[in-house]
């Protein structure tokens, strides 16, 4: 066999397996997207939870994170309702 019969077996072999890999994750993938943005909201709130006077024993630690998350927090208070960012004012 020829190396372009053999490129073709190969693409049609990688093009059946994304069609079944998407097959059999599409119905799976809003429950995964859905429970990854839980996660992250909850690790959003243990982060920024004395910012919002619920006491924190690890505050120390997590106050290193307040940079890299501060990207997200604006769209995490927006879906937990809160109309006002708790982090206001601070710099």
């Amino acid at each position: 066999m020829t190396s372009s019969r053999w490129d073709r077996i190969r693409h049609g072999w990688r093009r059946f397996l994304e069609l079944y890999e998407e097959a059999a994750i599409a119905p799976y993938r809003s429950a995964v997207a859905r429970e990854r943005r839980d996660a992250e909201d909850l690790f959003l709130l243990l982060c920024f939870s004395d910012l919002m006077g619920i006491p924190n024993p690890v505050s120390y630690y997590t106050l290193e994170l307040l940079p890299q998350m501060l990207d997200r927090f604006h769209q995490w208070h927006l879906r937990q309702g809160m109309e006002r960012s708790p982090l206001e004012g601070f710099r």
